[in-house]
C-alpha cells in the first residue's frame, strides 16, 4: 500500500485537502476535541508526522484549530503565517454552527483580511469542523495567473 492517498478515497476526509507526498504540516491549537481521523489522513497522505508549534522550520502548510475561546483569531492567524513557506496555505478548522466553540463567517473573513490572506473556500470536512482554506495574497495572485 503506497504512502499517498487516492484523491478519490472517501474514506479520508484529508484528501479534500490538497496536501501532497512530502509536505510539511504544522498543526496549531491541537486539543483533546480535534479529529483525529482527519489528522491521521493528512499524515497518511504527506507520508510524514504533523509537527507543532515549537517546529522552527519552514512548513508548506498550516493546519490551525481555533474555536470562539481560544482568543484572537487574528493573532492566530498572523502566528500561523511566522513559519510558513512562500505559497503555502493555512487550513483554518473551526467547529460547525451549532457547534460548541463555533465562528461566524464574518468574523472569520475580517480576522483573514487583517491578517493578509485571502479566503479561497470552506467546506465542511468532518462531522464536527469546517474547514476554511486562506492563502496569502501571493499565493492568491498566483492561482490566478494560471
Amino acid at each position: 500500500m503506497s504512502a499517498t492517498a487516492d484523491p478519490a478515497d472517501k474514506s479520508n476526509p484529508a484528501t479534500r485537502l490538497g496536501f501532497e507526498e512530502g509536505q510539511i504540516v504544522q498543526e496549531l491549537g491541537y486539543d483533546e476535541d480535534t479529529d483525529q481521523d482527519l489528522r491521521d489522513g493528512i499524515e497518511e497522505i504527506t507520508g510524514t508526522d504533523l509537527v507543532d508549534e515549537d517546529y522552527d522550520d519552514v512548513a508548506d502548510a498550516v493546519l490551525l484549530w481555533h474555536r470562539d475561546d481560544d482568543g484572537d483569531l487574528t493573532d492566530a492567524l498572523v502566528d500561523a503565517l511566522e513559519y510558513l513557506a512562500e505559497g503555502g496555505l493555512i487550513w483554518l478548522l473551526t467547529p460547525k454552527t451549532g457547534r460548541d466553540g463555533h465562528i461566524e463567517a464574518s468574523d472569520i473573513a475580517d480576522a483573514a483580511k487583517t491578517s493578509g490572506l485571502s479566503q479561497t473556500s470552506s467546506i465542511n470536512i468532518v462531522k464536527d469542523w469546517q474547514a476554511t482554506k486562506l492563502a496569502t495574497k501571493s499565493t492568491a495572485k498566483q492561482s490566478k495567473q494560471r
